[in-house]
């Protein structure tokens, strides 16, 4: 659906104090009004008394219909936004006291934060206390950890922050029911969908090729692309994505033995496969350095005892014990 869009009309203009101080005055006057009108009903002036009472209660009448409905107050980093008769009528984002129509009604804000029993301090109760004003402060998304499958079908665990406000106030009520909670499921969708096209971790003999990015290993341009993907869905709520990390990554726990595992294995494969390629070489060095050197002349035969010798010395995980031959005894 096509974002509804409106000509921002911003009131810029602070004159509400101006308005208050005529609320005081037309207070004072109503109220002496009403007091010399007491005295002249006392005293029997029926007409003049009145009249001045009807003019003191008009005036008081007059404050609280049609003033003092009419006088904001907006906070540094919020705005308001009003509606005249079901209309658009105008938004305040700079801090002040104000006069408007006194008619106008200011749009609820539904994502007023509360602290939840028991879960993070950054949760929104949807539909609690409801607020006149929107919050152009920048918060954070602590997005709940969520099961997803990587590249390779492997069960993870994934968890992400999002730094984020709102820029435009009136997409933020009009376009949306509850901006909080659309960025929260958008959010949910964007980190399943990106997960799944990256595996966990690159593992050597996994039958896979390798990916230039993985979950584990490139995290910050994984998240990058999230953040790029979360903008564009957010974009017709009036709320910019600031920053956004992946905060807690793992494997699920029905695999998570089994990976680990299966990591250890990899690492043991590969430490084995450098000790091997390291061993061939001082061999080779050490029958070529005998040879160099007319040290000692060995067959082929000769030659393949010591090359298996060497080897086993080189690449034995236990310590050599050797054995002496003393010569035959007769």
């Amino acid at each position: 659906m096509k974002p509804l869009e409106f000509e921002e009309k911003r009131i810029s203009r602070k004159n509400g104090i101006p308005m208050l101080v005529l609320v005081f005055v037309l207070i004072l006057v109503g109220t002496l009004l009403i007091v010399v009108a007491s005295n002249f009903l006392a005293n029997f002036s029926f007409v003049l008394g009145g009249i001045l009472l009807s003019l003191g209660i008009i005036i008081l009448l007059v404050d609280i219909i049609a003033i003092i409905p009419g006088i904001k107050s907006v906070n540094p980093n919020e705005a308001a936004v009003f509606t005249l008769f079901g209309n658009y009528y105008a938004t305040i984002v700079e801090p002040g006291l104000y006069y408007v129509n006194p008619f106008v009604t200011a749009v609820k804000d539904k994502t007023s934060p509360t602290v939840l029993g028991g879960k993070d301090k950054n949760s929104y109760a949807i539909g609690a206390l409801s607020s006149s004003r929107i919050s152009l402060k920048t918060r954070s998304l602590n997005n709940e950890r969520q099961k997803v499958n990587d590249l390779l079908g492997n069960p993870i665990i994934i968890e992400t922050v999002v730094i984020w406000r709102v820029v435009n106030p009136n997409r933020a009520v009009f376009n949306v029911d509850n901006y909080f909670e659309y960025l929260s499921t958008q959010c949910d969708s964007i980190v399943r969908n990106v997960a799944r096209l990256y595996p966990y971790d690159n593992l050597e003999y996994d039958g896979e090729p390798d990916s230039e990015l993985t979950l584990m290993s490139s995290s910050q341009k994984i998240a990058e692309q999230m953040m790029s993907e979360l903008q564009a869905k957010v974009e017709n709520a009036g709320i910019v994505i600031e920053d956004m990390r992946i905060s807690h990554l793992s494997y699920s726990d029905e695999i998570a033995a089994a990976m680990l595992q299966r990591q250890q294995a990899s690492a043991i494969v590969a430490a084995r496969s450098k000790i091997v390629e390291g061993a061939v070489g001082m061999v080779e060095l050490a029958l070529e350095d005998l040879d160099n050197n007319d040290l000692i002349a060995l067959d082929e035969e000769r030659k393949a005892q010591m090359v298996s010798n060497l080897l086993v010395v080189l690449c034995g995980t236990r310590d050599v014990q050797p054995v002496v031959n003393s010569g035959s005894i007769y």
